[in-house]
């Protein structure tokens, strides 16, 4: 069985940390068994390699989060790049035909698909490993992974199965889109399961459906043809077109940490970074990845998230509301990681003629390289903590605490971090937050495999 995940979402919903660039399963604000953070992404990786299902998973993503899975999971965690952002039927479709064209998986291999940032118990992805018997025994085009209800939510859309229950799957009626919660008590009398994203097929099956839309099943020529394909869910181009569906029931602990309420729901700690919270103060968080401090007093209920590219302050209840407004700003995203390090824009100015001034602190793990080609009129680049070596003109030089120097616009330079190295850059000229957020500036020295040249 291969495993398929789905690792996109344009970070908004968890605004001011997630962003373009680092979307929810990226956080860090996980305890893992040892008491270390970790964040969505890491936590199921870790339960994949519980069940042995690591090695046979690809991550479908954008190139935005390239970086960021190869900093979390690994430099070599195969990684399958979307030309551009799209649907979940266009990534599992790229995904699908890259398993068939370039590994050249048999036609008869079972695909799992799953989304990459569930919260659940172990038990969950040993449900997963379900699903490959379950199609050989019912021999149905799709298999579903469904979620026994513990309440009559209205967020989450239902699976309903036909009369009688098999002992181990259910044969699947129809599917019914987040229901009133009179409705959703009437589909749970009637034994529906939460949909919780998660289905199988044999890869022929879909490589079979792409055959009839006169969709590519060649790698390259899908990369090509990508642009033409509609942004349609999976759920809305194939499975519930599908006739002959079986689900397997999970009636463990599942949650969709989407919002801010229901991921500090699952919080081990109320304050993350620099924050105070008073002994009167009930049920509230503090997520703070600024330097200055963020202290509550007399609220309850409420949640602060800081970070470079905003401030949040809402109670919980209304957190879900947040996508609403973050379409109106438009600078971000103004923290990015890398496989080297980090950034983070301190300061940023435009004056009327055009001109700009762009102030990042810029953090190069120890060992790795940061390569980059002027910007702007001029940088001036200022290492305030650690030691390394700059490569400038084909000169070598060594760096450390207190070393100020000025790189003209053009010049292509190279940092080598001797030990974790943080540095102050003030670019000055035109276009420069737009060339930022267009293009992730920073660059790598070494780039990482993936599979696709789009990345």
């Amino acid at each position: 069985m291969r495993i398929v995940l789905l690792s996109g979402g344009s970070g908004k919903r968890l605004w001011p940390l997630s962003n373009d660039a680092r979307s929810k399963q990226f956080l860090k604000v996980l305890k893992n068994e040892n008491g270390k953070m970790e964040s969505m992404v890491q936590r199921v990786w870790r339960q994949l390699r519980k069940v042995n299902l690591a090695d046979e998973a690809i991550v479908t993503t954008s190139s935005s989060q390239v970086e960021m899975l190869h900093t979390q999971l690994g430099s070599n965690i195969p990684v399958v790049v979307e030309p551009e952002r799209k649907d979940t039927f266009p990534a599992i479709a790229l995904a699908a035909v890259y398993l068939y064209s370039v590994e050249r998986c048999s036609l008869d291999e079972v695909i799992g698909v799953l989304p990459v940032d569930p919260f659940v118990e172990d038990h969950f992805f040993e449900t997963v490993t379900e699903l490959e018997s379950a199609l050989d025994e019912s021999d149905a085009d799709l298999a579903l992974l469904g979620v026994t209800p513990t309440y009559p939510a209205e967020k989450y859309g239902y699976i309903v199965p036909e009369s009688g229950m098999p002992a181990n799957f259910i044969k699947v009626s129809k599917f019914c889109e987040k229901p009133n919660e009179t409705a959703a008590k009437k589909l749970i009398h009637q034994r529906a399961l939460w949909n919780c994203g998660v289905f199988s097929f044999r890869l022929g099956y879909i490589i079979q459906l792409l055959k009839c839309k006169n969709i590519p099943v060649e790698y390259d020529a899908l990369l090509k043809y990508y642009s033409q394909l509609k942004s349609n869910s999976f759920d809305y181009e194939v499975v519930e077109k599908a006739t002959n569906i079986i689900a397997i029931p999970y009636s463990g602990y599942w949650k969709d940490l989407g919002t801010w309420n229901t991921l500090t729901d699952e919080m081990k700690t109320p304050v993350i970074g620099n924050g105070v919270i008073s002994n009167d103060v009930m049920k509230s968080c503090i997520v703070n990845e600024l330097d200055i401090p963020i202290i509550l007093i007399g609220v309850e209920d409420i949640v602060v998230a800081a970070s470079p590219d905003g401030l949040l302050v809402t109670d919980k209840k209304s957190s879900h509301k947040i996508k609403e407004y973050v379409s109106h700003f438009q600078d971000g995203p103004m923290y990015e990681e890398y496989w080297w390090g980090w950034s983070r824009v301190l300061e940023y100015s435009k004056k009327e003629i055009g001109t700009e001034t762009l102030t990042e602190k810029v953090h190069l793990t120890a060992g790795r390289n940061l390569h980059d080609q002027g910007q702007g009129d001029r940088e001036v680049w200022t290492v305030t903590a650690g030691e390394g070596t700059l490569v400038l003109n084909d000169e070598f030089s060594k760096v450390g605490t207190g070393t100020t120097l000025t790189i003209p616009a053009g010049k292509t330079y190279s940092w080598k971090a001797g030990s974790d190295m943080e540095l102050i850059v003030i670019r000055s000229g035109e276009h420069l937050m737009e060339h930022r957020r267009k293009n992730s500036r920073l660059d790598v020295a070494l780039k990482k495999p993936v599979y696709s040249k789009y990345s």
